[in-house]
């Protein structure tokens, strides 16, 4: 039997995005490694479990799979038909039930398929493999078996999820102490976490969120959750050392485990990106976008998917763009390709009244399906533009997000939400309840005793949107009682009281758009790690480093030098798009797709940052933004990617006794 890993590494000669590694180990390392004994036939089987069709799909499209040989993919735990011509590859967990799945199609006189090359998406218990050499019919009928050691879902070129999407309620409910869902949740999330660092053999210096209590030992279940995690992960990347061949031996990259009490703000504030305006405005089932089409000749029009992904050039662009950039943007390609455009400038001669002749039919018909699928491509982005700016302007969002920053920054207050709920009783029950969440984070104790009830009262909102409020509370845990202070209540606002604020303003540089001010926590996090300035009693290490690891970005080695160039470290948090309109940001359609792969070449180790219990869009924005700030690849990872309303549908749960249905209600949306 042998066991393999990838041969791709931050420090080889060509340097990819930590998506395309995962895609290119799938191909060509698992897929294009099976070579069939038949020379009539190249085609093969491909069978995957629940987990490894995300995997797959995550990182690859049908047509590359096609292009390696599988002419079809089949479900393991499907019945299926036997093909006893062709070649399997199963691509599975390493659970006793797909072991025994696999056994059974293989075993017996008559097995379901010609030969079978079997890859373990993680390391395999020892007595899974003795059961499998104890089979003397199976053996001769197994090409390979190995371990890819590839478990996490690829979501963005610097961002990837675990299989964990309700670990929120699964380690921080109040039904989760001592469960075996709080035990099986962080065991599958550290191994998956570990196959991160198996498949890209890289050996990371772990640090994580220490427990919030000074004490050891009046630290609370969920507390500890960070700390468990990185013990587990550390655990499983050393066993690496000594199983995959050419695994490094010293620290290669940083890990900072965090949870989502971080940060309880990003996920329910109004980001003001193209991306994020999208899952939290429209109706989106992930990536997938449902608009209406016209119907061919004019008839009844249908329903046409889209998917916002880094295959269309024109999201690449615009996703991390601020709404109101990403409009104008829109605008000026229109514009840009009719007036570029034969088809387009001739069929504006004809509405014109000009006689249109034999020779502009002729240009027409040659530029024209060019010009179709340009116009269709943009016209998605335009139609999506528009809906946003339309559910903007009749929700009332920018005088809503302008007090949400406000609040955040500490340039607004009690006096100001209050008046806030008094006269927008139009505003929905969501945006209200995200205004008082936000609210509570920065000055908690006006949620003490009854004064949050009262606060909900004048709001208009329900006792089951107060557990929202509640489970903040909850995820903070003993820092948010260091923070409260006991005093009285009122609707009447003192002017003279000192406000509070959750974020430093940076004021150095004048930003372009509005509402621009707001940034993720990890962004402080990432720039203090990189210069060696992160607290250790804070975010404790759980392996000690060598020298070459520590400090800051100045003695961080290159991926292909040895030292990395000076760079600046600008305090100022402004965003790509807060830049000038005629620098070059980076984020025009032939920018990105031009320097797609060169930006990935000397740059520093990899930083990657892992958060327990939710990461937000804008988190994976400011990961992009600092990596061409710090020449450094900064990977974002979680156990899942929340959108507002379902972050506050987890969250209020959280203090629910009995989750289990409602966990496994939400893990099918």
């Amino acid at each position: 039997m042998s066991m393999s890993d990838s041969d791709f590494s931050s420090n080889g000669a060509e340097c990819k995005t930590f998506r395309q590694i995962s895609r290119d180990r799938l191909l060509n390392e698992m897929l294009g490694s099976v070579k069939t004994d038949d020379l009539k036939s190249t085609w093969k089987v491909l069978i995957m479990d629940k987990v490894t069709v995300k995997v797959m799909s995550y990182s690859c499209k049908m047509a590359d799979i096609t292009n390696q040989g599988v002419s079809l993919v089949e479900d393991l735990f499907r019945r299926r038909q036997p093909l006893p011509s062709m070649d399997a590859i199963y691509f599975i967990q390493p659970s006793k039930e797909n072991v025994v799945m696999f056994m059974s199609d293989m075993s017996g006189r008559v097995p379901l398929y010609k030969k079978a090359y079997v890859f373990f998406s993680s390391p395999i218990p020892k007595d899974l493999v003795d059961r499998i050499k104890s089979d003397a019919s199976l053996l001769p009928r197994i090409g390979a078996l190995r371990e890819m050691n590839l478990e996490f879902f690829a979501i963005d070129n610097q961002g990837f999820i675990t299989d964990n999407a309700i670990a929120l309620g699964e380690l921080y409910a109040d039904a989760s102490e001592n469960s075996r869902r709080y035990e099986t949740c962080l065991d599958t999330m550290a191994t998956q976490l570990a196959t991160v660092f198996a498949s890209l053999k890289e050996l990371p210096f772990v640090r994580y969120r220490a427990a919030k209590s000074l004490d050891e030992g009046t630290a609370t279940f969920r507390d500890l959750v960070p700390r468990r995690l990185a013990a587990a992960v550390s655990n499983s990347i050393q066993k690496y050392k000594s199983t995959i061949p050419s695994f490094p031996q010293s620290e290669t990259c940083d890990l900072l485990i965090l949870d989502r009490s971080i940060d309880q703000i990003a996920p329910v504030i109004h980001e003001w990106t193209y991306d994020a305006m999208c899952h939290d405005l429209l109706e989106m089932e992930g990536n997938k976008y449902v608009h209406e089409v016209t119907g061919k000749n004019g008839g009844q029009s249908e329903k046409k998917e889209a998917l916002l992904e880094d295959h269309d050039p024109i999201w690449l662009e615009l996703r991390h763009a601020h709404i109101a950039d990403a409009s104008e943007r829109l605008h000026e390609k229109m514009t840009n390709l009719v007036s570029k455009n034969k088809a387009a400038q001739i069929q504006q001669n004809a509405r014109d009244g000009s006689e249109i002749s034999t020779r502009d039919l002729q240009k027409m018909v040659q530029a024209l399906p060019q010009y179709s699928e340009q116009v269709d491509k943009l016209s998605l982005h335009v139609e999506i533009a528009g809906k946003i700016n339309t559910i903007i302007r009749e929700m009332g969002l920018r005088e809503l997000g302008q007090l949400e920053q406000d609040l955040v920054f500490g340039d607004a207050g009690a006096k100001e939400v209050i008046n806030f709920l008094r006269t927008k009783q139009d505003a929905t029950p969501e945006n209200k309840l995200r205004l008082l969440m936000i609210y509570s984070s920065v000055y908690p104790e006006k949620f003490e005793g009854d004064k949050g009830s009262k606060l909900m009262q004048l709001a208009r909102l329900s006792a089951d949107d107060m557990k929202a409020v509640n489970s903040m509370k909850v995820l903070e845990g003993s820092s948010y009682n260091k923070k409260t202070s006991v005093g009285g209540f009122s609707l009447k606002f003192d002017g003279q009281k000192r406000k509070q604020a959750a974020r430093k303003d940076r004021t150095s540089e004048e930003e372009t758009w509005q509402l621009s001010r707001f940034y993720p926590m990890i962004e402080e996090l990432i720039e203090k790690l990189n210069k060696g300035e992160l607290p250790k009693s804070e975010y404790v290490c759980v392996n000690e480093p060598s020298p070459t690891v520590q400090g800051g970005s100045q003695h961080v080695p290159s991926r292909t030098t040895s030292v990395l160039t000076a760079h600046s470290m600008r305090s100022r948090r402004t965003p790509t798009w807060a830049r000038p309109r005629g620098s070059d940001d980076g984020y025009s359609s032939d920018s990105v797709l031009r320097n797609a792969s060169s930006d990935y070449r000397n740059m520093g180790q990899r930083i990657f940052v892992f958060i327990i219990g939710g990461a937000t869009r804008s988190e994976l924005r400011v990961c992009h933004k600092l990596t061409k700030r710090l020449r450094r690849e900064i990977v974002l990872g979680s156990s899942s990617i929340e959108d507002p309303p379902q972050y506050i549908t987890k969250l209020k749960m959280l203090q629910e006794k009995q989750v289990s249905v409602d966990l496994d209600y939400l893990k099918l949306c």
